[in-house]
């Protein structure tokens, strides 16, 4: 690293934000403040805990702000006293105004989970495995006002594998924009300024925020569709179709187009047609449950399922 320290204030809240704090923290940079969200309700006693950024700030003595919101004249003050070189930011939670962002002397770098300008929004990890892209990566982006609109710095790329989730491509990407971060900033410490260049116009893509709703399967759709769902929305927001008056979790199953029995075939879209799990989906295909959570129960193999009476053959999952 440069013998030149910048003063960052990084500005994240979940594990993936994690990887890039503590790399920025080893650097030798010195971490002036850290920004996250407030202390949410978790776990069986609901009591309030720190997001795992904010716990990693407090450990290390690093001052932690999480104020509620941005916008008020209070918090950009407060904001701007911290008298930033630049500010690092990896899935906040929070739109930063103009005010804001222009605080620092270089302004705030992104770390954002896709190859820009494919996925730009909330999810960009979860859409990628859900859509079966070939590839994802990070982008570093000098944030501007617009929803991931910024200009590029550098943008890496790896490839997915056949059984990706999205808790395996997050692991990889948050090693991955650690490194780039820290790369960046000392890039930056050593010439003084951030090279980039505007995103490209086509390809965009938006990446929503993740709903309930969003789990649930629609089994018209063809196997391969399903399977990736399944990869790429546990646990968040998880896997759901319904049985009756109840919700069916399913945690993991693989597709089976070609282990079916000729016999069992052609059954109404969403029937589970045999004791090995198998479920006729739309497009003649097929989907072999393998982990699932009946409504009010632990997580079970599809055998114990069937065995405890959650399922039956012929049930017509909806």
């Amino acid at each position: 690293m440069s013998e030149k320290k910048l003063r960052i204030g990084f500005m994240g809240t979940p594990a993936f934000a994690l990887k890039a704090l503590k790399a920025i923290h080893a650097s030798g940079h010195e971490v002036v403040c850290v920004y996250s969200q407030p202390p949410r309700p978790k776990g069986r006693g609901h009591k309030l805990q720190p997001s795992e950024v904010h716990a990693y700030a407090e450990e290390h003595n690093i001052p932690v702000f999480h104020p509620k919101s941005l916008k008020s004249e209070q918090s950009q003050a407060e904001f701007s006293s911290h008298n930033l070189d630049v500010a690092v930011v990896a899935a906040y939670g929070l739109i930063l105004p103009k005010v804001v962002l222009n605080a620092p002397k270089y302004g705030c770098i992104n770390i954002h989970a896709s190859l820009l300008p494919r996925w730009r929004g909330a999810s960009p990890i979860h859409r990628a495995v859900w859509e079966g892209d070939v590839e994802s990566g990070v982008t570093l982006m000098q944030m501007d006002e617009g929803l991931d609109t910024g200009p590029e710095i550098i943008k890496k790329s790896v490839k997915l594998t056949e059984n990706e989730t999205s808790q395996t491509l997050q692991d990889r990407l948050a090693i991955l924009g650690a490194d780039m971060i820290v790369e960046t900033l000392d890039k930056l410490a050593k010439i003084g300024q951030i090279k980039t260049k505007e995103q490209e116009k086509d390809g965009v893509t938006y990446a929503h925020l993740l709903k309930k709703e969003d789990g649930r399967v629609n089994w018209e759709q063809d196997s391969s569709a399903i399977e990736r769902q399944i990869r790429a929305l546990n646990p968040w927001p998880g896997i759901w179709t319904e049985i009756g008056q109840n919700r069916l979790k399913i945690q993991s199953a693989q597709r089976a187009d070609n282990a079916v029995n000729i016999a069992n075939k052609n059954q109404p879209v969403g029937m589970l047609i045999d004791k090995n799990g198998h479920v006729q989906c739309g497009k003649d295909t097929f989907l072999k449950l393998e982990t699932v959570q009946p409504a009010g129960k632990q997580a079970m193999d599809f055998k114990s399922a069937i065995n405890g009476g959650y399922l039956e053959i012929g049930q017509l999952l909806k």
